[in-house]
């Protein structure tokens, strides 16, 4: 079992609820809220996609092919805050559930169930997200970043200069984020407390763009998570610091790398390594959730 199912085994037991509970029920085990507490914080995982690789070596220092294929999840995150509703990241677009796709390198991308479809389950629609976060504006990450004209989006100022030059930078499709004209938009020069309580905090960890950011959530009964988006791309890249080949900024990296190493530390915390399938896997199974 890898470290991060470990912990999470122990961490998830006592709140995990279950999809026939309802997604508003009570966690497990939890004690009801006392009168007049705020809800507690919950963490959802939702399935925003997947790619299927080709050749993983593409994702190694050299870039050289290995001849063997992978898999990469694509996930978003939603938080439900009692200050209002919080998502990370917007997966693959959701028109890619009508026929699979290809990303810019060949990689065959699906998405089973789309992110609208989610946050129905939850009895939410897209103006419900009070801010919408992205680790970065990469395709796989902002796909459905237009579906949100009516929330806050946040990102790093150096991430937006980059990904909306002429022409887009590889991997960007800047039609899918192309409302940042009317959106209201919230750009960051360093790290920000989302709702100046410390659960939710965005932190600078450039290196694989030039503004890319990672997420911190803080909850209350199943502990610190560090949300990756690409800061690594799988556990091994993770755990021996590799820095992909196509990095805009290995300097950066295993400098993000260092700081997230840190902060995990001084919060015994873990790191969720988004576009891992066996981190997505250790997580509870949506519509179930952490607080």
């Amino acid at each position: 079992m890898s470290r991060i199912s470990h912990l999470l085994f122990f961490m998830l037991m006592p709140v995990l609820c279950t999809a026939c509970a309802g997604a508003r029920a009570p966690a497990a085990g939890a004690p009801a809220s006392a009168a007049g507490e705020p809800p507690p914080i919950r963490l959802y995982v939702l399935d925003c996609g997947r790619i299927e690789i080709n050749d993983m070596g593409f994702f190694s220092g050299s870039g050289e092919p290995t001849g063997q294929a992978g898999t990469l999840t694509v996930p978003c995150f939603l938080i439900q805050h009692p200050q209002g509703v919080f998502l990370w990241d917007t997966g693959l677009s959701d028109s890619i559930a009508q026929a699979p796709g290809a990303d810019p390198v060949g990689n065959r991308t699906y998405v089973d169930t789309p992110l609208s479809t989610q946050l129905r389950q939850l009895g939410l629609d897209h103006q419900d997200v009070r801010y919408v976060a992205f680790s970065h504006l990469h395709a796989d990450h902002a796909g459905n970043a237009n579906a949100f004209t009516s929330s806050t989006w946040i990102l790093q100022r150096r991430e937006f200069d980059w990904a909306t030059q002429t022409p887009a930078p590889l991997g960007v499709d800047a039609t899918v984020f192309s409302a940042y004209r009317t959106a209201k938009l919230q750009l960051l020069d360093g790290d920000a407390d989302v709702f100046g309580d410390g659960s939710v905090r965005i932190i600078q960890t450039p290196g694989h763009t030039p503004g890319h950011q990672s997420l911190v959530v803080r909850l209350q009964r199943a502990g610190t998570f560090v949300l990756s988006g690409d800061l690594c791309h799988t556990r091994e890249n993770w755990r021996s610091h590799v820095v992909p080949h196509f990095n805009l900024s290995r300097p950066e990296t295993l400098a993000s790398f260092e700081r997230v190493e840190a902060l995990i530390q001084d919060t015994h915390g873990s790191l969720l390594v988004q576009h891992a399938p066996e981190d997505i896997r250790a997580m509870p199974k949506f519509p179930a959730y952490l607080e």
